[in-house]
């Protein structure tokens, strides 16, 4: 693709066949290694289907994982190529307007922004550090009455929710694309520079950022190991039905203006039988109350954390005290450090059967870990508060919720070294 509108841009070989299938597909997903170009190829993208867009008040939206992402690493980009178009660049919006045609950069980290627009094209970039329920929820709706296009991009973070659309795409059915860019084959980085990449980095992380190793552990992750081995045993199936001869437990996290998480669980014998998930935004208590019911989980055992008790100023009443008076059976589980939490949903995990119906809350697990400096080059013993921090939360309650149980599940079990990545 050529853009008339700025001959800078020369598109490198990988970034004519991203343009070609967005042209051709209406999902494109593209598994890039670093320094590849893909940011300046998409955002030329944008800039190229916005100047030929037909319908009225073409709107394109460009969305990091992050608002201050957006604003560091897109915007300078988006106001250089379309400069020659006389634009007018909003910076407080992070918006550029030029001939009746309006590009927005976005943060995946305030999706209430995004509600109730329209949408011709979208690129999501780095979509394995993204909440799988914004294209779901929101971007899928924005684009349905234009028939606009989305193209996914980034680097593998393990076996997440990218890797699962990546699995879509590559079937190439209804509308879905493939691309797949390792370094070893695009010839866009020297050799000596990705040899001295692999030696400092280690194989595991090279693999995955330069070879798009979807299979590498998410490094800092609590839990990825541990749930990759779950998986190779064959212990996410859909042979993990309801029984309701089983004891029930639901576990909570529960968020002010946040996301709220439950995690449906049944005791049968030793396995833990992870049966059901929810998680959402903006709703009331009543929400949740009305999802158990319609369930049938309203007579499981409710595990809430602490904090459910404090009162509210508004009705003087705490949220445990609302649940109570619905009628579910509550139990308020013990305040445990989050480290003594984490090693406790480490000891429980072995025993853990999931349905294939909350594989994306597995996926959210997986990818749960701790926060990492870059100008340090460090991980923090802190976890990283981000789109898997609720699910996460909530099995954290049902470790120590279930551990106080007289079920027998709760068995000693050795912490292996290697489950810490």
């Amino acid at each position: 693709m050529t853009t008339k509108q700025n001959t800078t841009y020369i598109p490198r070989k990988p970034q004519r066949l991203i343009h070609k299938s967005v042209k051709e597909n209406r999902f494109s997903v593209v598994v890039a290694h670093r320094r590849m170009g893909k940011t300046v190829g998409a955002i030329n993208q944008l800039i190229h289907s916005a100047l030929n867009c037909e319908l009225k008040n073409p709107r394109f939206a460009y969305i990091s994982p992050t608002y201050s992402q957006a604003k560091r690493i897109s915007w300078d980009m988006l106001t250089e190529y379309t400069r020659p178009l006389g634009s007018v660049n909003n910076i407080a919006e992070l918006r550029s307007d030029f001939t009746g045609r309006r590009i927005s950069l976005y943060g995946a980290d305030n999706i209430d922004a995004l509600r109730g627009i329209y949408l011709d094209g979208v690129v999501i970039d780095e979509y394995a550090q993204i909440n799988p329920s914004l294209f779901s929820e929101i971007i899928r709706p924005a684009i349905a009455d234009r028939k606009g296009w989305v193209l996914f991009i980034g680097t593998p973070k393990g076996r997440n929710h990218f890797a699962t659309l990546r699995d879509k795409a590559k079937s190439g059915t209804d509308g879905w694309n493939l691309l797949e860019f390792k370094a070893s084959e695009t010839g866009l980085v020297d050799q000596e520079e990705l040899n001295a990449a692999k030696k400092e980095m280690g194989e595991d992380k090279y693999s995955q950022e330069f070879e798009v190793n979807f299979h590498t552990p998410v490094e800092g992750a609590y839990y990825g190991t541990l749930i990759n081995d779950l998986e190779f045993k064959g212990q996410i199936s859909d042979s993990v039905i309801r029984d309701d001869i089983c004891k029930t437990f639901v576990s909570w996290d529960l968020g002010m203006g946040d996301s709220t998480a439950l995690f449906v669980c049944q005791i049968a014998g030793q396995e833990l039988h992870i049966i059901d998930f929810l998680e959402n935004h903006g709703q009331g208590l009543d929400y949740y109350v009305n999802w158990l019911r319609d369930n049938r989980y309203n007579t499981a055992e409710q595990l809430l954390p602490h904090d459910i008790q404090v009162r509210e100023l508004g009705t003087g009443k705490s949220r445990l005290e609302v649940l109570q008076e619905s009628g579910l059976n509550c139990r308020v589980v013990p305040k445990l450090g989050i480290d003594d939490g984490i090693q406790a949903v480490r000891r429980m995990l072995p025993r853990c059967w999931f349905n294939t119906k909350v594989k994306d809350a597995v996926d959210l697990l997986r990818n749960y870990r701790r926060t990492y400096d870059e100008k340090r080059d460090v991980f923090f013993d802190k976890p990283l508060h981000d789109f898997t921090s609720h699910a996460a939360d909530s099995f954290r309650y049902l470790a120590i919720g279930l551990n106080e149980t007289d079920d027998g599940w709760s068995k000693p079990l050795e912490i292996n070294k290697q489950w810490i990545v």
